[in-house]
């Protein structure tokens, strides 16, 4: 299959089940609750199939890159008071079912997790100094390594285990390290500039251990299902939080970035894709969550406050509730758009950079040395 067409389908593939097994959170709990749904769309666009079906209209339309639910009576114009429509039943029910798409999110991931694990293995880190993972835009990236090498020395000090290696670029921030390492039988060269990271409080160059994997039972394996979906939800509130309080940059991923990610893991193989579509589900549940004015988190705070106050909610409230929550989200997105267009630039001047022509010492093919990041 062509490269090009494999990262088509994995794009198309990951955003339409991600956003779709969203709304069919939001559908089936309409569902149970007894809320009449008008259309349930896989797609955006035009329709190209559908059929009614118990009231409903299932539509399959042109731009397969997610779907939505509309139930009867979804804004406050249009509900005539029924008892099947959306606004006509309680904040509480509404709640879940705003609640409901989200935790689909997580219920996707958690399978996927488990799958995962289950058939692989669980991974756990080699304490070889050998790279596993490489992570885009950070400086071993740029300086040219790549998976496979096994690091032999870090500015002439041997390194025999992968805690010997992290403990010299942690301590090494923002000071250019000389490299020796091993790639297919061949000695080479690089030198590289470990990252400052405020959050952690050290260096770092952006890789990763080799995995070996352990078997699991499929109750471990679902364990550990549960865990990955906490431990990454807890990560990104853990970091959001870190970056605001420093007043720093959130490096967010924008449609740009995610696309990238995707072909990446698609090309790379099946259990890589897997967890990335995993960890995919897992940020469009925790986004969704995000108390902002369009998201079901932002919904959610709306019922809350409606519950809780027993004041029905208006239209002039939802409108100002809305327009803040356009502005947000734009924003969101241009900053995100944003880095990812500061990461393909950084990513081509390094590429521009490695391609241009180096002087040689006169000693015969003498490996080259990738200028670093700085």
């Amino acid at each position: 299959m062509p490269g090009w067409l494999l990262s088509t389908l994995a794009v198309l593939f990951t955003f339409g089940l991600v956003i779709f097994m969203h709304e069919a959170g939001h559908f089936l709990m309409c569902k149970k609750l007894g809320i009449r749904v008008i259309r349930f769309a896989f797609g955006f666009g035009p329709e190209l199939f559908g059929i009614t079906y118990g009231g409903t209209r299932f539509s399959l339309c042109a731009v397969p890159l997610g779907g939505y639910v509309k139930p009867a009576g979804e804004s406050l114009e249009d509900c005539t008071g029924h008892p099947d429509e959306y606004f006509s039943r309680s904040p509480w029910e509404r709640l879940a079912m705003v609640a409901a798409g989200p935790s689909m999110n997580y219920v996707l991931a958690f399978f996927l997790f488990t799958g995962v694990v289950f058939v692989h293995g669980m991974p756990e880190p080699s304490n070889e100094p050998v790279i596993g993972e490489l992570a885009m835009g950070f400086p071993a990236e740029q300086a040219g390594l790549k998976p496979g090498d096994r690091i032999l020395s870090v500015d002439q000090v041997e390194v025999a285990t992968w805690e010997e290696l992290a403990s010299v670029i942690h301590r090494s921030a923002d000071k250019k390290v000389a490299l020796e390492l091993r790639r297919a039988e061949k000695l080479e060269r690089a030198s590289v500039t470990p990252k400052f990271d405020s959050s952690l409080g050290h260096g770092l160059i952006g890789i990763k251990p080799q995995m070996v994997y352990a078997r699991l039972s499929l109750l471990a394996s679902a364990k550990e299902g549960v865990h990955q979906c906490w431990f990454w939800t807890a990560y990104t509130v853990k970091t959001l939080w870190e970056k605001i309080y420093r007043r720093e940059r959130p490096d967010l991923a924008g449609p740009v970035g995610i696309v990238q990610m995707v072909s990446k893991a698609a090309h790379s193989g099946a259990e890589d894709f897997v967890f990335l579509l995993a960890l995919l589900s897992v940020a469009i549940g925790f986004f969704n969550l995000l108390p902002i004015p369009l998201l079901d988190g932002g919904h959610a705070v709306l019922y809350l406050w409606e519950g809780i106050s027993r004041r029905k909610l208006t239209l002039k409230t939802l409108a100002v509730a809305n327009s803040i929550g356009l502005a947000l989200l734009f924003s969101i997105l241009i900053f995100a758009t944003y880095n990812d267009i500061l990461r393909i630039r950084e990513g081509r001047r390094t590429k521009a950079e490695k391609a241009a022509p180096e002087e040689q010492a006169p000693a015969p093919k003498a490996p080259k040395t990738p200028v670093p990041a700085q």
